[in-house]
């Protein structure tokens, strides 16, 4: 598959070259321009249970988007909502990638997108809920960002620790644990970060220089209380 990205630093798009009869996934509202050579079509993910999943589980879209070639090579231009970042990311099909809600953008078809389950008090203390997004197979993978997404390459047992809602995606076989920031309670929450997650490598966390609950945060405590 034949892409760039675009405008990297501040608004980027994906521009997408389709040969005849090559398809490619995104989510629903991705496509924001295509050829006439190309036609778009929703399409179940998996199957019925698992596009119910993704929908009541995740947040995220019910149906993706086919994007397919029918009548001739063509182009595709595709981006998120949220200003910030955009990454491809090659999987070999050795590992699968577990990617936060919102943060699937589009892939090869030969990526299958499910849904992966977190532990109770992982989905519960991680702010990221109990499900997120799992890709697997071979192929080219795009994931988005509230910023711009910086990854942090772990050596085999080096940790970092990582405010929760800056989390973007990492390798399924990487482990982590949820943790008070400080030492103490007080000190946790007083200083602003509470809970953490402290990832140990080998492995790359891809993170986003953003937060989309801090920015939200503030939009709502610049709105003034209604009568």
């Amino acid at each position: 598959m034949n892409y760039k990205i675009l405008y990297p630093e501040a608004f980027p798009v994906v521009s997408v070259d389709l040969r005849r009869g090559e398809a490619l996934k995104a989510e629903s509202d991705a496509m924001i321009a295509m050829s006439a050579t190309v036609d778009v079509e929703g399409k179940q993910e998996g199957s019925f249970l698992g596009g119910l999943a993704r929908r009541v589980l995740t947040g995220e879209s019910f149906f993706m988007q086919r994007l397919v070639a029918r009548r001739g090579d063509g182009n595709v231009l595709l981006a998120h909502a949220l200003p910030g970042g955009i990454l491809d990311v090659e999987l070999d099909g050795s590992y699968g990638l577990i990617v936060e809600k919102g943060g699937f953008l589009a892939a090869e078809e030969s990526i299958s997108v499910d849904t992966h389950v977190q532990g109770i008090a992982k989905g519960f203390l991680s702010g990221e809920g109990f499900f997120l997004v799992k890709l697997t197979g071979r192929g080219k993978a795009f994931v988005s960002s509230y910023g711009v997404i910086h990854p942090i390459n772990l050596a085999d047992g080096e940790e970092v620790i990582i405010d929760n809602g800056h989390l973007v995606a990492w390798p399924d076989y990487m482990e982590y644990k949820i943790e008070k920031a400080s030492s103490g309670w007080l000190s946790s929450i007083t200083s602003g970060e509470c809970l953490v997650c402290r990832f140990r490598g080998p492995g790359v966390v891809l993170i986003q220089t953003r937060n989309p609950e801090a920015f939200k945060g503030w939009i709502q405590s610049m709105i003034p209380p209604s009568n």
